[in-house]
């Protein structure tokens, strides 16, 4: 058999399965096992791409592979747009593409830049900074940046924000200070990476057993979650594991 016939009849099936297990008109099986290559193709158009384009997972995948592609084609976009119009809302979306790509002396420019005058305060802004000067090594300044956000905006809530915080405070050497924010930092954050830092200071810092506490809890979590979530902290998750045999 020819490869180009097995490559259709292998699409073929694969159309046929998406058709029963998504509940489609049957109609399609038909069309799909009589006409080959042109009703994969007039299928994926007319069913498949319709669902992709709604479908966050699938607009995180397509994102994922432009990146891997061509990783500073945003970036180039955003830095036309900025040329373009020199407002706030493309100096923002360049900055946070500079943070994305890791230029963050680039990043830690333009945010600068922008927290002036009416936006002098601005949480997303001066976290956007934080993250920058976190890049950059300078601990310090990432936390006199999150210090003056609370100061100037006491109501505002942010997981990434408050577990930048305890890292800085971490590579500030302020080990009862940082113990303590991330104690409090792993009530919310969505996802494994505080608790398993948390976990990483406590042994570093000699609490074995809270440690080994703390890594369990990781996998006990992660076991009862879903398996997106499981692919989505398996870094987190392979790291405890690790630990947990290098404490045992």
């Amino acid at each position: 058999m020819s490869p180009i016939v097995l490559l259709s009849i292998v699409l073929q099936i694969a159309c046929c399965v998406h058709v029963v297990r998504t509940g489609r008109p049957l109609y399609w099986v038909f069309i799909l096992l009589l006409f080959s290559y042109i009703a994969v193709l007039i299928y994926f158009i007319a069913e498949i791409l319709p669902e992709l384009r709604h479908n966050p997972d699938a607009r995180k995948a397509v994102r994922r592979f432009k990146e891997r592609i061509d990783p500073e084609r945003e970036k180039r976009d955003a830095s036309r747009q900025l040329g373009l119009a020199d407002t706030l809302d493309n100096r923002r979306r360049l900055a946070a593409e500079s943070l994305r790509s890791g230029d963050y002396a680039h990043a830690a420019e333009l945010y600068g830049q922008s927290l002036k005058g009416l936006y002098a305060t601005d949480p997303d802004l001066m976290l956007g900074l934080a993250k920058a000067q976190f890049g950059l090594g300078q601990w310090q300044g990432t936390r006199d940046t999150l210090d003056a956000l609370i100061a100037a905006n006491p109501d505002f809530r942010s997981s990434d924000g408050h577990l930048l915080y305890a890292r800085a405070v971490e590579e500030l050497g302020d080990v009862p200070a940082a113990l303590h924010e991330y104690e409090t930092v792993v009530q919310g954050f969505p996802g494994e990476e505080a608790r398993a830092r948390y976990a990483l200071l406590l042994r570093r810092s000699g609490d074995a057993a809270r440690a080994v506490a703390v890594f369990n809890e990781i996998l006990a979590r992660s076991g009862a979650a879903p398996k997106y979530y499981q692919r989505e902290q398996g870094q987190w998750i392979e790291l405890a594991r690790k630990e947990l045999a290098s404490l045992a």
